[in-house]
């Protein structure tokens, strides 16, 4: 009974710690994606800051204009809002929270901040991450 006991113990220690691990990596992994599309915008790449982006029709973005549907319609709109590296500005990210919901799912909230010449536009994001085909991405983004 011991020995089964003292089994049982280790597996679930070396799981919890599977399981932190994982967690960690994928939240590293967000943050790291979400830093690439920070200095995609501040390139002026707007294909390179929506590569972030699940690449599908049913990606899901939410603004100040209401609900839009698609990748392409997403970077559309982004590109008639932004048409040039000024009035992009310099993108800065403050994430607040990252929670991993599973191995196949996270919730971002976070702030973002503009800063151009003539203004310093600023909010706050909340976004849903899944895994698809084995790559984190955003499938909804309510930013406003």
């Amino acid at each position: 009974m011991k020995k089964g006991l003292l089994f049982y113990l280790f597996f679930s220690a070396g799981t919890l710690l599977y399981a932190q691990s994982n967690v960690t990596d994928n939240e590293r992994i967000i943050r790291q994606i979400m830093a690439k599309q920070e200095s995609a915008w501040n390139r002026a790449d707007l294909e390179g800051f929506m590569e972030g982006y699940w690449k599908s029709d049913s990606l899901r973005f939410i603004g100040s204009r209401g609900l839009t549907f698609g990748w392409q319609q997403t970077l559309d709109n982004y590109k008639k809002s932004y048409p040039d590296a000024g009035t992009m500005g310099t993108l800065t990210f403050t994430l607040l929270s990252v929670e991993i919901l599973s191995g196949e799912s996270a919730f971002v909230v976070g702030k973002w901040h503009l800063k151009r010449e003539k203004d310093d536009p600023a909010g706050h994001f909340t976004l849903l991450w899944k895994k698809v085909n084995g790559v984190w991405v955003i499938v909804a983004d309510h930013s406003s």
